[in-house]
């Protein structure tokens, strides 16, 4: 069994997505002797952002031979979707940026979002490829937004991780959520703990 642990926020030690994550590892792995971890910290492994010359994996047969730059970019691409095809349980630590997912986190989506790999194209329209997966979203937020209809308007962070995920065709998605980080000391503790208690559940 193959677990692929994923970084993304830019925190360094003061990262609470990081502890939540670390914390699920863990978990994850007291409960399955054996499991194999691959960790990729996109804060300091993050591929470039999509571009043309990474767009090898969405050419036809036809197209030009590659040049170095476009077979490097594509060898990239073809690693990181080939590392997440091959996991049984993702875990992803996802902190709240400017509404939405950290960047780093939205360039490695890009790169894994090939059809063929990750999703198909039918003529009943798209169908996902990694339905046998378990994907965990450990997901902290400076505000709370998951108890108000404008708050859930504004996130764009668990919304998009779980549209993506489900377009991939993954219907195992798990939440752990830490909300109102800096809204004070007591705030703070109360999303810790809720985070605690997600994580327990996900054992239950």
């Amino acid at each position: 069994m193959k677990l692929l642990h994923i970084d993304s926020s830019i925190s360094g030690q003061n990262s609470v997505t990081r502890g939540l994550t670390r914390k699920i590892v863990e978990q994850q792995k007291a409960a399955n002797p054996g499991l194999e971890v691959e960790y990729l910290d996109l804060a300091q492994q993050a591929p470039a952002p999509l571009s043309l010359d990474a767009l090898g994996f969405r050419l036809p047969p036809s197209a030009e031979a590659p040049t170095d730059i476009q077979r490097r970019e594509n060898a990239l691409s073809e690693a990181l979707v080939a590392q997440l095809v091959a996991a049984d349980v993702v875990v992803i630590g996802s902190p709240l940026y400017n509404f939405t997912v950290p960047a780093q986190l939205k360039a490695w989506l890009d790169r894994v979002a090939q059809a063929g790999r990750t999703f198909k194209y039918t003529e009943n329209g798209p169908v996902g490829l990694l339905g046998a997966k378990t994907v965990i979203l450990a997901l902290s937020r400076g505000g709370v937004y998951s108890t108000s209809d404008a708050g859930n308007a504004m996130e764009h962070q668990e919304s998009y991780l779980k549209t993506i995920f489900g377009f991939m065709g993954v219907t195992d998605i798990r939440v752990v959520r830490a909300e109102g980080m800096d809204m004070g000391p007591e705030s703070r503790a109360r999303g810790l703990a809720q985070a605690q208690e997600d994580i327990l559940a996900l054992a239950a």
